[in-house]
Parts: C-alpha cells; sequence; structure tokens
C-alpha cells in the first residue's frame, strides 16, 4: 500500500512520535522513511547554525530508522514549512505523510494555522496525524540551562558553561555550552526535557 512515507520532523515531542509511527508502518510495508527538516524562513538566527541544528535533528530520526532496519533518507532544506513539506512529498511522489500534534485541547483547535493543518488541508496524499499527550511545558530560561548543563556533565565533560542565551528554533530550546571538549548546542525538549547534544566546536 505504502512505498514512501513522509515524516517531518523539527525536534519537538511531537513529531517523536511520529518519527515512531512512520518506522512502523515501513518496516510493515516495506517502504523508504523520508526524514525532513524544513528551516523556517520567520526563524532569527544564523543561517549556518540553523541548519546544522536541522541536520542533528534530522540524523537523529534516520538513526532511529536505520536501527530497525528500515530504509531512510535524510533531508534538510529551507522555506516556509508547509510549502516545502507539501513539495517534497510532489518531487519525491511520496504516498503517505505522518506527521506530529500537540494533543492538549484537542486535534481540530491546535492544528488551527498550523503547519499540520495547512499540509492536511492541501495534500494530495493521505496524511496521518499522530497526537502526542498534552505535557508541561518548560518555559524558563534558568530550567533549561539547568537541564543543558546537566546533560553535558551526565556525558562527562568537565567546566560547562553557557556562554549565550537560549533561544526557541521550532519545538525546540537550544543552548550554546562551552566545556572542556569545546562548544555544544545542547536542544531541550520544552514538553519532556529530553535533551541531545551536538558538538559544533571541538576544543584544539
Amino acid at each position: 500500500m505504502y512505498e514512501r512515507i513522509l515524516v517531518p520532523v523539527d525536534g519537538g515531542s511531537e513529531t517523536r512520535g511520529a518519527v515512531s509511527h512512520a518506522i512502523d508502518i515501513a518496516d510493515k510495508y516495506d517502504a523508504t522513511v523520508y526524514v525532513l527538516h524544513v528551516v523556517s524562513q520567520q526563524l532569527v538566527g544564523d543561517a549556518a547554525e540553523l541548519e546544522a541544528d536541522g541536520k542533528h535533528i534530522t540524523d537523529e530520526a534516520v538513526e532511529r530508522a536505520a536501527e530497525y532496519g528500515v530504509d531512510v533518507v535524510g533531508d534538510v532544506t529551507d522555506g516556509r514549512p508547509s510549502d516545502r513539506i507539501l513539495g517534497y512529498a510532489d518531487e519525491r511522489d511520496i504516498d503517505l505523510i505522518v506527521m506530529g500534534t500537540h494533543g492538549r485541547t484537542g486535534v481540530g483547535r491546535v492544528l488551527l494555522g498550523s503547519v499540520a493543518e495547512r499540509v492536511a488541508r492541501h495534500s494530495v496524499v493521505p496524511v496521518l496525524l499522530v497526537r502526542s499527550p498534552g505535557l508541561r511545558t518548560i518555559d524558563s530560561e534558568e530550567e533549561v540551562i539547568d537541564i543543558a548543563k546537566a546533560a553535558l556533565v551526565d556525558e562527562g565533560y568537565d567546566d560547562v558553561s553557557v556562554t549565550e542565551t537560549p533561544y526557541r528554533a521550532a519545538n525546540t530550546w537550544i543552548v550554546r555550552a562551552a566545556a572542556d571538549e569545546g562548544t555544544f548546542n545542547v536542544h531541550v525538549d520544552p514538553a519532556t526535557g529530553e535533551t541531545s547534544v551536538a558538538s559544533i566546536q571541538p576544543r584544539e
């Protein structure tokens, strides 16, 4: 039934659930999963850094799919997210799009005006919306900094310090931090507090 499944990712907990569903479906139908991160034109920040963050998010999802033996392709692009997702689906002849949504106040209300709503409205192929349960939201910079520091310490780094004010990019906090081994971007999921660490400048 499905040969090519597209799952857009932005690093948030919602897209992690979507990735899991996409992997399950691909495994059942022997399909290929296409993991896509779109660097939104509305995001403020260094373009190269935003692209590097997107590649890190994409690589994580690709690795998850590969662990299950699923054929997977990862891509990073830029533009208006809904337009690029729909364009990518058309270019790759996608059979199914799997996207994550919030579940805090009901799919209908949360999707209003969102990327997922626009994709579902305009897609010519089926769109599976994966609702995640309502979870807490981390909106304190101090809490995000503490979580990021703890993540680096847990990975064995010493002399950890935050070098810039944390900022939100899509559905993730990004914390720039320095440690004895170099400079890192620590991604903190605002819904779950889960972290991932990307090295961006090893210390010479």
